[in-house]
């Protein structure tokens, strides 16, 4: 008997005939002895649907309306999976994240999870029912509901396991496992049968969507195995762990890429001492993250400093841009969103040099500009501007030999909706 969390996303929960077929392979492991603790996404395209609802009537909404609206998705989906395992003759109780005990900070749509109160989980557990928990959502110690932000449910699982001490965190989705790039742009990726916790950290990070990097963050820090796997076939999935085994360690994993972030340059900054200190702190005030960042050489005791950040944080980062502006006395600020960022991981970096040479060369031949770089041990990032990502994607798979014999096939259906499928076809 095992002690597993079990993640379902929106498309594996999208209709209620998935929801069902969630319900038979759930009750199919509790009959096998497993405990289970279900945590689950909204169905389908609710969230967003959800968000336009409040966009119909408010330009910007406040926050905290936002989480409280946004919270009411994954609460449909954890009533409806109950419902469902209910009328298969199995005891289930589906929780919000605030009747778990999952207690956040107060930054509303970002919140950070402090604390994880299981009691209630195990006391569900004990009376041998199926416990299912809103995911993406927790609350405040003042009682406000929040949310953990854009694939949130990854980390409510990824913490519910580490805080119950589950013995593997099994994450569904619509891909059955992490592949050396996104399947569905280049077709001949490779499925991993491992991959260390760094390195999935780095590839959830360059833009990877598999996992939300805090989950990985929280895994790692806890030590949680996590294995991904497809929600509509029951193929062994990637296995996400503390690799040791040099063995284990491929020179190149995989390679992400993020069209999701904007280039900021501020022109023509006061070259003095605490500069940087003052924009990046005022930046980190409003919540805004920052990855790639270059300081050009001063001319005439200015500068220019160019940085990376995700798109959607731009509306509350733009007043905060006009506010350095006018302290540092710089002359303006650009943002560039055609850009796309794209990243090579792989641990075995650290004892293979020549990598980014390659990467660069590569780059080169096929006539790609790159405006900035930056490296850690395992992870070597470029970005450039617009270009045909799909094309320098795979000429990189393809240079550093990640191509398979195999190639990708996408499905969304289950043992039973193909079934039914193949015998219409008939």
């Amino acid at each position: 008997m095992a002690l597993v969390v079990c993640k379902f996303g929106g498309t594996s929960v999208a209709t209620p005939k998935r929801i069902i077929n969630v319900a038979k392979r759930l009750v199919a492991k509790h009959e096998a002895g497993d405990q289970l603790v279900v945590v689950v996404s909204a169905m389908g395209k609710t969230t967003d649907d959800l968000m336009k609802l409040a966009l119909a009537v408010n330009d910007s909404p406040p926050p905290r309306e936002i989480d409280m609206l946004l919270s009411t998705g994954e609460q449909v989906s954890m009533s409806i999976l109950a419902m469902a395992i209910d009328a298969l003759g199995h005891q289930s109780v589906s929780l919000t994240g605030g009747q778990v005990g999952i207690v956040t900070d107060s930054l509303h749509r970002k919140a950070k999870i402090r604390e994880i109160k299981p009691a209630r989980i195990r006391k569900e557990l004990d009376e041998g029912k199926i416990v299912i928990v809103a995911g993406f959502q927790g609350i405040t110690r003042a009682g406000d509901i929040t949310t953990l932000g854009r694939g949130g449910s990854d980390t409510t699982a990824v913490a519910i396991a580490a805080g119950i001490k589950a013995d593997k965190c099994e994450i569904y989705s619509d891909v059955d496992g992490v592949y050396t790039t996104d399947p569905r742009v280049v077709p001949c990726a490779k499925k991993l049968a491992v991959i260390s916790y760094d390195e999935m950290l780095e590839l959830a990070a360059s833009g990877a969507g598999v996992l939300q990097m805090r989950a990985v963050e929280f895994a790692r820090h806890f030590g949680v195995v996590i294995e991904c796997r497809s929600a509509f076939t029951d193929e062994p999935g990637t296995i996400i762990k503390e690799v040791t085994d040099p063995m284990e360690s491929a020179v190149i994993s995989g390679i992400a890429f993020d069209k999701s972030e904007a280039k900021i340059t501020i022109r023509d900054v006061p070259d003095r001492v605490g500069v940087a200190a003052q924009v990046f702190g005022t930046i980190a005030e409003v919540a805004s993250n920052v990855d790639m960042i270059v300081q050009n050489i001063s001319e005439d005791h200015y500068t220019d400093l160019t940085f990376t950040t995700p798109m959607q944080d731009l509306p509350r980062l733009k007043p905060v841009l006009e506010q350095l502006i006018h302290e540092l006395g710089a002359r303006e600020y650009l943002i560039d969103d055609s850009v796309v960022k794209i990243s090579l991981i792989g641990a075995g970096m650290k004892t293979n040099p020549g990598i980014a040479a390659k990467m660069f060369q590569v780059l080169a031949e096929h006539d790609v500009n790159i405006s900035l770089i930056t490296t850690s041990s395992i992870r070597i990032s470029v970005v450039i501007e617009g270009e045909d990502i799909q094309r320098v994607v795979k000429c990189l798979h393809t240079a550093f030999g990640l191509d398979s014999d195999k190639v990708f096939e996408e499905t969304q259906l289950s043992a039973e909706e193909m079934k039914a499928k193949m015998e219409k076809g008939r």
